[in-house]
């Protein structure tokens, strides 16, 4: 982003075009497309990116409830190998839950 100086704006022959009077300060911007923007752009314009976008609020609340509730904030030992059991545990841990929980909703409750 470019900032003018509105004075030079003033005196400027062009500035019917992009000068508007009682302005206090004067920006231009301009956009940097490289291949891969322009790729990355394409790239959303897909299908196959519109359905991921859909699931991805379900995996970031899974992701958080991991985070919050069950200790994947914190790397309890050192190396990715160690991280990565970690990781694998607390996702049988969530999912144990969400079995439970949808065992529990299919029964109805015994009085």
């Amino acid at each position: 982003m470019y900032y003018f100086d509105v004075a030079k704006c003033k005196a400027c022959p062009l500035r019917e075009g992009c000068y508007k009077p009682g302005a206090k300060s004067k920006t231009y911007s301009i956009r940097i497309l490289s291949e891969q923007f322009k790729e990355q752009i394409e790239f959303e314009l897909s299908g196959t990116f519109k359905e991921r976008i859909k699931r991805r609020p379900i995996i970031e609340h899974k992701n958080a409830e991991m985070k919050r509730f069950h200790g994947m904030d914190i790397a309890r030992y050192r190396g990715l190998f160690r991280m990565r059991i970690q990781a694998y545990l607390t996702a049988f841990v969530v999912n144990v839950k969400r079995m439970v929980k949808l065992k529990e909703q299919k029964q109805p409750a015994l009085n």
